[in-house]
């Protein structure tokens, strides 16, 4: 299934506008969600076909939010890349286990987000 439409979960209004940056000139639509209970209630009402999810968020973070969509029924099977600053192996190992697809390490360069992107559609 081609990958059109991209929520991005992020409380960095800076990383979020930079990957909003980056998905729009792809031609990729895009949605975002300030916080993970916010991306977990438009991941359930928008049904994109990709998530770039951080970890490091207030409240609930990335790895919660990523176990609990790949665990219900509507959200199961929408691919999650973990979008973060936790650049350590057992932390990457961590965010697959919880369900990730793919984890990124910030700064995110545009090239391997892509590359990420189109290896999943």
């Amino acid at each position: 299934m081609p990958i059109k439409k991209v929520l991005v979960v992020d409380d960095s209004a800076t990383d979020r506008f930079y990957l909003v940056d980056i998905l729009r000139q792809q031609g990729y639509e895009t949605e975002v969600a300030e916080n993970g209970d916010e991306g977990i209630a438009k991941a359930k009402a928008l049904h994109p076909d990709l998530i770039l999810m951080d970890v490091v968020m207030p409240d609930i973070n990335g790895f919660q939010v990523t176990r609990m969509l790949s665990k219900d029924a509507v959200t199961k099977d929408i691919p999650v890349i973990m979008c973060t600053s936790k650049g350590q192996e057992t932390d990457r190992v961590w965010g697959l286990r919880q369900g990730a697809t793919a984890y990124l390490v910030k700064p995110i360069a545009a090239d391997d987000l892509i590359d990420k992107i189109q290896k999943l559609g």
